[in-house]
């Protein structure tokens, strides 16, 4: 009797400390769980071509002739920087910041957001976006700073697929109308080229440019085509046809000369 007691005593026993283990793994799971939400990073750096994070998230409306949702796309991709002003981007909101901008128009802004400008890469880092998500989203930036009615957004224009091949169908045509000097300036090049950045040679500085140019100017395109010491493919915008490259080259070069 003593003996079957005390077996199912042991039984209880263990019984329990079953129960107590499970409970304990599963708070301990539970835990870890918090834990590694507490820990996750709260967004991602990503750089201009890579798909991660928020940036390969964003929408892409804007090749589907509806109507774009400029304030998605800002929250998306652009307010990163025009929230906090990073790297010198105007915030939204601000006025002072914005009235030189505004004065160039509207569409130089919409060029500068798609072809990059200075600091700012093009299409704000993520290549996925049509230019009409990214006209919607300057749209929203600038909207509580313009005076007037913005340009309606979405329905018909050229997809970026379209646009890109229609800039490298007029440059293979002749290429005469390419504005190397523009291109330059909204490029992203004058960035390191107008400062030295990385020892890049300065716009006409002819003493840094001409061991350059002596090596011919095959050599300069080639360069700026696929990369050159610190400085990446295409200056870093994927998005320049190689005829635009070039005549950006060509423009550097003329203004070393």
């Amino acid at each position: 009797m003593k003996s079957s007691k005390l077996i199912m005593g042991c039984l209880a026993a263990l019984g329990l400390a079953a129960g107590l283990a499970t409970t304990a793994q599963a708070q301990s799971e539970s835990e870890r769980e918090a834990i590694a939400e507490r820990l996750a990073p709260v967004g991602q750096l990503c750089l201009q071509g890579e798909e991660c994070g928020i940036a390969s998230a964003a929408p892409s409306g804007g090749s589907s002739g509806g109507a774009v949702d400029g304030a998605e796309v800002y929250g998306s991709v652009c307010m990163a920087c025009h929230d906090t002003g990073a790297a010198g981007a105007p915030k939204r909101g601000e006025a002072d910041a914005w009235a030189a901008r505004l004065d160039q128009g509207i569409e130089t802004l919409y060029t500068h957001a798609i072809n990059g400008f200075n600091a700012m890469p093009a299409r704000g880092g993520n290549p996925n976006l049509s230019d009409d998500e990214v006209k919607a989203a300057v749209n929203h930036l600038v909207e509580p700073v313009f005076d007037g009615d913005l340009p309606a957004i979405g329905g018909g224009e050229a997809t970026t697929d379209d646009a890109a091949a229609e800039t490298a169908a007029a440059a293979e045509s002749g290429g005469s109308d390419l504005d190397g000097e523009a291109l330059y300036g909204s490029s992203g090049c004058a960035a390191c080229h107008g400062a030295g950045v990385a020892g890049a040679p300065v716009l006409g500085d002819a003493e840094a440019w001409g061991p350059r140019i002596d090596q011919g100017v095959e050599t300069l395109y080639q360069s700026a085509l696929n990369g050159k010491g610190a400085m990446p493919p295409k200056g870093g915008n994927a998005g320049l046809a190689d005829e635009e490259v070039m005549a950006i080259v060509d423009y550097m070069v003329s203004q070393a000369q």
